[in-house]
């Protein structure tokens, strides 16, 4: 896969980004969202194995967003039931945050589920406290279906609770038409 649009591309990761996919794994600060805010722990070693030999979402599903051909952040979608896609995403290099290229990309995958892959449905989750994320998702078109409290504990022994969000490819469609 490789989606441009003026001077972002989301393009599939390569052993060549291990290196930095496992910096961002690592970093705390950019993984606390995910319950991680001591990040994985993960080694070069191991994300290269998933990015060449891991499951097909691993290895086909995993995104680079690139912002003027540097590297910003990443995305990744899976298959989780019949015509149903998961999605996430994640703006690793702080600068670009709240700048509206996360909302640029996902509105590009989006499109590409859509209408290239053939997916009805495109669902996600997110931290409650993420409320960046959460009006994001929400302007998009996505609708609040539930709210999981105390879904999990982060690696600090926190408990989290989880918003799920979900859009139709008739709900994305009927937004198109009104924003032509």
């Amino acid at each position: 896969m490789y989606l441009q649009k003026e001077n972002l591309v989301i393009r599939r990761a390569t052993a060549a980004d291990a290196q930095l996919l496992c910096s961002w794994w690592n970093d705390g600060e950019v993984m606390a969202h995910a319950g991680y805010p001591n990040g994985i722990g993960t080694t070069e070693h191991e994300v290269l194995a998933k990015l060449q030999t891991g499951t097909a979402h691993e290895r086909k599903g995993r995104l680079i967003l690139e912002i003027d051909g540097v590297p910003a952040g990443e995305m990744s979608y899976s298959a989780v039931a019949e015509l149903v896609a998961e999605i996430g995403i994640k703006i690793c290099d702080f600068r670009a945050q709240n700048q509206g290229a996360g909302t640029r990309f996902l509105t590009m995958l989006i499109r590409y589920l859509f209408e290239v892959l053939g997916y009805h449905t495109i669902i996600l989750d997110t931290n409650h406290k993420n409320t960046r994320a959460q009006h994001v998702y929400e302007k998009l078109g996505f609708r609040k279906i539930a709210v999981r409290n105390h879904a999990w504990t982060d690696q600090l022994g926190e408990w989290q609770t989880c918003i799920d969000y979900e859009l139709t490819e008739a709900e994305w469609r009927a937004r198109v038409v009104e924003g032509s």
